[in-house]
């Protein structure tokens, strides 16, 4: 098997991306990929041959089988076999993976010349053609410029790419395909929101950002644009919403943003020659896209736990229960905020995160036995963050249900520091055992909003760690106690308002371990879940949610 990279310019009936590919059995080959590359531990997407291969190395159910066949031929996550021949190095402490099939003729000739012929591959790595968190290269002169350190062969066509565009990415629940990114064979097919709407503007968030035109009955969503990190995405940004304005003859009469005063999407909109400008909190917009893509009217109970937003009293929410509607919301409850010790290294460094939490448990002075998650960080560098938490120097306060991930996994081993966005959390839902019952305790503080105390959840994870516990056993405990908070505090709201429409929305509920017991739960007891399927739970689909509360907004004013 050979070790080379291959840069691809792939088309169909249109010019769509460039990819890097390379065989997914070769784990010298796919480490190489990934140090030419920058990327350090986020996963890669394969690709198959046919069905066949795919349930040599995957499990899969009826509603995988129908995803991975359709014409949109998106990346499908799919629980990996153990006995499975691939790289581990394709996605590192993770137990599931993203596969895709051939969705153009070129890709069928990687695999052999003729479907009755051979192949030389099981399976190839494919990635989009660029270097980590930048948007993918459209001609063959960037190609070359820019990818030549990565690719040892190129191989080149005569057409010009009009729209880059990255793989589009899903999975199944409740026997239905649900989107996690939703780019290539999605976009630009509308939404039907199944209601008339003013043409405007929804600018996104800043991560996994996407935006949204509204015109006629629809919500026109963008492809994924990723990160506004830099430059390079902000003008790619800036192109695909002249393509889409121009591609649907729309022209917003007003434009919606995220309340975070740094998210370069918000400081985008505020520049707009719009005289209508509508501020939307983070969370809100995650539960109005649920609401929008579910036709709801009216009042819900909204569950949003991701890992950053912002809120209207000035700290990090993202732990969130509403009640709201597509104007308005209450915070009716939320995770006990705890200090966000540096900021976004915090994000990088979940250490600084299990820190903070043993420091809301124990107080100051010595740390108690057990967790060893602190031995390999300098002695100098815990001082200084324990002074940040004790003194709230450069720490704001967080009620993030991510960086409760984030602390879980520090505190049992499972990495003191992350690459990607979520890792840790991937992580420890990948180690979950399954079958435990267990589960730890948690206090309801009865205050308006309520607190969701989760201080003795965490002080009996540093005594299961102590007994030397498994680690799966106490991450299912975790994710047990999380899905049994969420119901206590839903039902606490259905007793005051006499709701029983929930929806779930935010980047946490990917996680199917939480998300499939939470659904359970909350059926069992009642409630009516609604979920996201054709747009995101992330911030892929804030943009939705941000478009129907301005929509609402507007119409109340006339």
């Amino acid at each position: 098997a050979t070790t080379e990279i291959y840069t691809l310019s792939l088309h169909d009936a249109l010019p769509i991306c460039f990819l890097l590919a390379c065989d997914a059995q070769n784990d010298a080959a796919v480490q190489q990929l990934r140090q030419r590359k920058r990327r350090s531990d986020k996963p890669f997407a394969i690709m198959a041959r046919d069905l066949a291969e795919v349930e040599k190395f995957c499990m899969v159910t009826e509603a995988d089988r129908a995803a991975l066949q359709s014409p949109r031929r998106p990346i499908v996550i799919l629980e990996r076999r153990p006995e499975a021949n691939l790289s581990r190095s394709i996605a590192p402490g993770n137990n599931s993976i993203g596969v895709m099939l051939p969705y153009t003729p070129l890709h069928y000739l990687l695999f052999s010349d003729s479907p009755a012929d051979p192949s030389q591959f099981s399976a190839l790595v494919m990635t989009s053609g660029n270097l980590s968190e930048e948007p993918i290269v459209t001609s063959n002169e960037e190609a070359w410029q820019q990818l030549e350190p990565v690719a040892d062969w190129f191989l080149f066509h005569n057409r010009d790419i009009y729209m880059r565009t990255d793989d589009s990415v899903v999975h199944t629940f409740l026997g239905r395909e649900r989107v996690l990114r939703r780019s290539r064979g999605y976009v630009p097919q509308p939404v039907d929101l199944g209601i008339p709407v003013h043409e405007l503007l929804a600018c996104g968030a800043e991560l996994k950002h996407t935006f949204c035109l509204t015109k006629d009955h629809y919500a026109i969503l963008s492809q994924h644009i990723g990160d506004l990190e830099n430059y390079e995405t902000l003008c790619f940004f800036q192109e695909t919403l002249a393509n889409l304005k121009k591609l649907f003859r729309a022209e917003p009469q007003a434009v919606a943003y995220d309340l975070h005063p740094n998210y370069r999407s918000s400081q985008f909109a505020l520049a707009l020659p719009i005289e209508r400008k509508i501020g939307v909190q983070h969370h809100h917009a995650h539960i109005a896209s649920c609401m929008a893509e579910n036709h709801l009217r009216g009042k819900v109970i909204g569950v949003a736990f991701d890992g950053t937003g912002y809120g209207t009293d000035g700290k990090i929410w993202g732990g969130e229960f509403l009640v709201a509607d597509m104007a308005r919301f209450e915070r009716r409850g939320h995770l006990r905020y705890v200090p966000l010790p540096g900021g976004d290294a915090a994000v990088r460094q979940p250490w600084r995160m299990a820190l903070s939490y043993l420091r809301d448990v124990f107080g100051p002075g010595a740390l108690p036995p057990g967790p060893q998650f602190l031995q390999h960080v300098p002695e100098k560098q815990i001082a200084i963050v324990d002074a940040m938490i004790a003194r709230r120097i450069h720490s704001i306060e967080t009620s993030s249900s991510g960086r409760l991930f984030d602390a879980v996994a520090a505190l049992v081993g499972l990495g003191s520091q992350v690459t990607f966005e979520g890792q840790a959390a991937i992580a420890l839902e990948s180690t979950a055992q399954a079958g435990v019952e267990d589960q730890y305790s948690f206090n309801v503080e009865d205050v308006e909003p309520v607190e969701l105390d989760m201080r003795p959840m965490v002080a009996e994870i540093v005594r299961d760690i102590a007994l030397s516990k498994p680690v799966g056993y106490i991450s299912a405990c975790f994710h047990n106690t999380l899905c049994a908070a969420i119901v206590e505090v839903c039902q606490r709201i259905r007793r005051q308002e006499k709701l029983t429409r929930v929806c779930l929305s935010g980047g946490v509920f990917q996680n199917m371990y939480l998300l499939k017991r939470t659904v359970k739960d909350l059926d069992k007891d009642g409630f009516q879940v609604f979920l996201h399927a054709l747009v995101p739970p992330n911030d892929g689909g804030i943009s939705l949610g941000q478009a129907a509360i301005a929509n609402e907004i507007l119409s109340q004013e006339q």
